[in-house]
């Protein structure tokens, strides 16, 4: 068989900058550890740039959208239309993320990848429709190999963009109705942990809601349960979660930092985790959310997120509410006055 792309060796992290950067934030105008993880978010983002100047002035955000057979299950309390509908006011900077975008200055694009409904042509929109929404994963495979590798180059494709106008952060964000109920399965799946202790109301399920997704979940991983995370993605995934493991791949492979949102966008890291071990090197994760599930995901992940403010709301919209942090880590890294620049005794 020969070699795929996504099998391409992640980049280094340099590490005598690594260990510059470790001395400089020990030399600059404060007690060692007074700026908390700012310090060593600060410290990495030198190494990944290869420089003791890190800037996090251009950020790049893809938003991949995709319907999911599996709403034939009733597990949504909202209708698949509704995926087309957000396409839509993506298109028009109506979403959340549309404004943490203009708000930060951050590009904005919209990949569709397999919304049930077609769509006309949009501003800001790429039209890489792979098909109308993947299958009922219930039923059969949630996609086939080929719609697999197409979503995984639609992620590609967006990290190479990203690398081509000078990205120092990529984000990925999505929109698909029924993606919880995927992500949960795959991150059940690769977690070997059953259905109810991950499941949550995804957009707003209640107790019954949620219960009858735990059963519809459970369902799906009798026939389709695997622990090699192409095989469960393939089976129980979506053209967007697909599409994020391949930008993060690619972006590792770029060496360009990823921020993660939330519980889908780590389904995805951890997919991609598992398939490249050394792409956590390249990983920061904006918050904790508001899906129950996804602490599990951080843990499994030894990720620390930087918020918790309660949100699940996708789209990239935690972590777009998290850039401010990273540009903050790295001004302080790189402009902070050492001891001896600012003529201060030590002694």
């Amino acid at each position: 068989m020969s070699k795929k792309w996504y099998e391409d060796p992640i980049a280094n992290i340099d590490r005598s900058v690594l260990e510059t950067a470790h001395k400089r934030q020990q030399q600059l105008t404060k007690p060692l550890g007074s700026l908390g993880r700012l310090e060593e978010i600060g410290v990495a983002l030198a190494a990944m740039q290869g420089n003791q100047k890190p800037r996090i002035e251009h950020v790049w955000i893809s938003i991949f959208a995709g319907d999911h057979g599996v709403t034939a299950e009733k597990i949504s309390a909202f209708p698949q239309a509704v995926t087309a509908e957000m396409v839509r006011n993506f298109s028009k900077g109506g979403a959340a993320i549309c404004v943490l975008a203009q708000e930060w200055k951050a590009k904005l694009e919209v990949i569709n990848v397999g919304t049930a409904q077609p769509i006309e042509d949009l501003p800001g929109v790429l039209e890489v429709r792979i098909a109308p929404g993947t299958a009922n994963f219930v039923n059969e495979a949630a996609m086939t190999m080929t719609q697999l590798y197409d979503a995984l180059n639609a992620g590609r494709y967006a990290a190479e963009r990203a690398a081509i106008k000078g990205a120092q952060l990529f984000i990925g964000g999505e929109m698909g109705i029924g993606n919880t109920t995927s992500a949960t399965a795959i991150a059940c799946s690769l977690l070997k942990l059953p259905a109810i202790q991950i499941a949550g109301p995804g957009t707003g399920l209640n107790s019954y809601g949620v219960k009858h997704k735990v059963q519809v979940i459970e369902k799906g991983l009798a026939i389709h349960r695997s622990d090699q995370p192409m095989i469960a993605l393939q089976r129980m995934g979506g053209f967007e979660i697909a599409a994020l493991v391949g930008a993060y791949l690619r972006c590792g492979q770029l060496a360009i930092p990823i921020l993660v949102d939330g519980f889908i966008t780590t389904t995805a890291a951890l997919v991609a985790v598992r398939l490249s071990s050394k792409l956590s090197n390249w990983l920061f994760y904006a918050h904790r959310s508001a899906e129950p599930g996804h602490r599990y995901l951080l843990e499994a992940l030894n990720a620390k997120p930087l918020l918790e403010l309660d949100m699940c709301l996708g789209e990239g919209s935690g972590a777009g509410i998290a850039i401010p942090i990273l540009r903050a880590s790295a001004a302080l890294h790189a402009r902070m006055a050492t001891f001896a620049e600012a003529g201060v005794s030590l002694e």
